[in-house]
């Protein structure tokens, strides 16, 4: 069944298996989250659950989002952000029901979700490994691109070629990470391997779409 929550990577460490291996694992604060609107196959075509986390002053909330926050409780403390959970049968959860870590289990597999780090305007030599040219005499061509097409023939520059430009910063899912620990008291879900982002960045764990 699918299933899924909203959580805030903390960071990576290292645990202990029961064979006594080093586990390298990251670690997610995920939930408690709160049911928003619950969406049916027959009202909405489709099955999700709209989740909030987190929190943030109700000032800077417009109205219209309050108005949709209410029926869950939320309009006096909003959340800081909602996203939708797809799944694949009708909910049972209504607004205002809580949802937390204890959704997932020990030896589950999950894909997460998340924004990598951004590393702003890079060159092809951080952004796409190109080699570059020589650095010995007269190498002035050490980080730069070099030919990117001919000149009568093709005429142009193809859409997609390699160039310098924007490095990062964009939605990236790592799948079938597997759940190695869970905290419920500090809502903590341990998972073997690493995810994107920084840390205190937001992340979405689903249920693993091949496992």
């Amino acid at each position: 069944m699918k299933k899924g929550l909203i959580g805030k990577k903390l960071g990576m460490t290292q645990i202990y298996s029961e064979k006594g291996e080093l586990v390298p694992v990251t670690v997610i604060e995920c939930g408690p989250c709160t049911v928003v609107t619950a969406k049916t196959a027959a009202k909405d075509g489709y099955s999700a659950l709209l989740l909030a986390f987190g929190s943030r002053k109700a000032k800077n909330v417009n109205k219209s989002i309050l108005g949709n926050l209410k029926p869950a409780g939320l309009d006096a403390n909003p959340p800081a952000v909602m996203k939708e959970i797809r799944l694949d049968a009708d909910p049972t959860q209504q607004p205002g029901d809580k949802l937390d870590v204890d959704l997932f289990a020990v030896d589950e597999y999950v894909d997460i979700t998340g924004r990598t780090k951004g590393h702003g305007f890079q060159g092809v030599v951080k952004r796409w490994g190109f080699a570059g040219g020589r650095e010995t005499h007269g190498g002035a061509w050490t980080r730069r691109t070099g030919s990117i097409g001919a000149c009568e023939k093709p005429g142009k520059v193809y859409k997609g070629h390699k160039m310098p430009g924007h490095m990062g910063d964009k939605n990236r899912t790592v799948q079938s990470l597997k759940v190695v620990g869970i905290r419920p008291e500090e809502h903590l879900i341990l998972v073997k391997g690493a995810i994107p982002g920084a840390p205190g960045g937001i992340v979405t764990v689903r249920s693993a779409v091949k496992k």
